[in-house]
């Protein structure tokens, strides 16, 4: 229940001696304040290397052919193979667990130069060809048009999506793109969406240089008949990759005539195991965030724990009039952690107040300077303020508990004797 006389002894009480009462509480503050921006940097640094695995559905792996290590079948050591269209549909029917298998195929970049050309203006890009399940596996911004279809894979149409910055290299600004033609290679596409992709960091820059066409068009025109170069495959979300992908390089060796146990035959990378491993350690530096700043919040505990045991001390001679005049151990004992709980809230809310001040400068500076590589958007989420807030009371309550019971074992007359 509200009594204003309480509330007016409480804060008689806490600005008796206010130097005293603001040294005490600055532990507290200082302490929430370490706790709430050491979880936000931790946040911060995750934030940055996620953005590093981009947008790529996280439960997927992707996977190559390489030479093999070991003769089988009358096939020599060292024989350099490839994956062929037939195998998506066998590791679509044997591996169920498996939600996309997408093959694809790729041109330009590192391996060569001026691959495209508008009109007089040429460029060096990365042409991919897919099939319309990657958008799914790699989520896109289509800025205008659309994405490949399975009409375009059955008709095998010269049709292609190209990124924001193939757009500022092969077109003036204001220029139409839908509709219009490039050529890959000497040969003509016709432009039918573009995109930019939605990731802040990492690889934009490169990706934004990209072309998607059909995968079968581009098996057709490039002469890579029904070769596979990799593939992005995804699980379902009930199935982690990883504990599939043994499966999925068996039947891969048995369709390519590699020995069981040649494990250097087929290259991949488990972005499920990569991205696992950054969750598990972020997980620990979250745990250590919240074991450091809960030591530097105890220190302050204990600070407030100490005066407010020299508070009792001080008001021994009032403890002992109240006591005498009715009061109970229990209105005794209330009174002393009331003015515990106050002071520890008070500046345990001024110390996450401080440190939003400091999160939100943090993320103004970044917004001003530029993405920052392996940190971004260094935040705190609502269930940190409650959970501090829990902390704050519980601390509140330990902090007066002992002095409040010191309190309330004094007898009235010893308390009335003391000078």
């Amino acid at each position: 229940m509200f009594s204003r006389d309480r509330w007016n002894e409480i804060l008689e009480a806490l600005n008796a001696n206010r130097f005293r009462t603001l040294l005490t509480a600055f532990g507290v503050f200082w302490g929430i304040l370490i706790l709430v921006l050491l979880l936000a940097l931790t946040n911060g640094l995750k934030n940055g290397v996620s953005a590093d695995f981009g947008n790529f559905a996280t439960n997927s792996m992707f996977m190559w052919s390489q030479g093999t290590s070991k003769p089988y079948k009358g096939l020599p050591k060292g024989r350099f193979f490839n994956f062929k269209i037939g195998d998506v549909e066998v590791l679509k029917q044997q591996v169920p667990e498996l939600k996309y298998v997408s093959p694809r195929n790729q041109l330009g970049g590192f391996r060569g130069s001026n691959n495209v050309t508008r009109n007089e203006k040429t460029g060096a890009y990365n042409v991919y060809g897919d099939y319309p399940e990657f958008i799914k596996q790699q989520p896109l911004d289509i800025t205008a048009g659309r994405f490949i279809s399975y009409s375009d894979i059955e008709d095998k149409r010269k049709v292609c999506i190209i990124g924001v910055d193939v757009v500022k290299g092969l077109y003036d600004i204001g220029e139409e793109t839908i509709g219009s033609y490039i050529k890959i290679n000497g040969i003509n596409f016709l432009v039918i969406g573009t995109f930019k992709n939605p990731k802040t960091n990492g690889d934009q820059e490169e990706e934004a240089n990209t072309i998607f066409v059909p995968f079968t068009t581009f098996s057709q025109a490039f002469n890579r008949a029904d070769n596979v170069g990799w593939m992005a495959i995804t699980a379902h979300d009930h199935t982690q990759i990883t504990e599939v992908k043994q499966r999925v390089f068996d039947i891969m060796k048995e369709q390519r005539t590699v020995h069981p146990d040649d494990d250097r035959a087929i290259g991949h990378f488990d972005l499920a195991e990569e991205f696992a491993r950054i969750t598990g350690l972020f997980s620990i530096l979250t745990f250590v965030g919240y074991f450091v700043g809960a030591l530097v919040l105890m220190s302050g505990v204990i600070g407030i724990s100490n005066i407010m045991l020299i508070v009792v001390k001080e008001r021994t001679k009032e403890i002992g009039v109240r006591r005498a005049l009715g009061a109970t151990p229990w209105n005794v004992k209330s009174q002393v952690l009331q003015e515990s709980l106050v002071l520890t809230i008070i500046s345990g809310m001024a110390g996450i107040s401080v440190a939003a001040g400091f999160i939100w400068v943090m993320n103004y500076a970044l917004s001003q300077a530029g993405p920052v590589e392996n940190f971004a958007n260094p935040s705190v989420n609502i269930n940190v303020i409650f959970i501090a807030l829990a902390i704050l009371i519980i601390s509140g309550l330990l902090a007066g508990f002992i002095p409040a019971t010191r309190a309330t074992q004094m007898k009235p007359v010893d308390a009335l004797r003391i000078e």
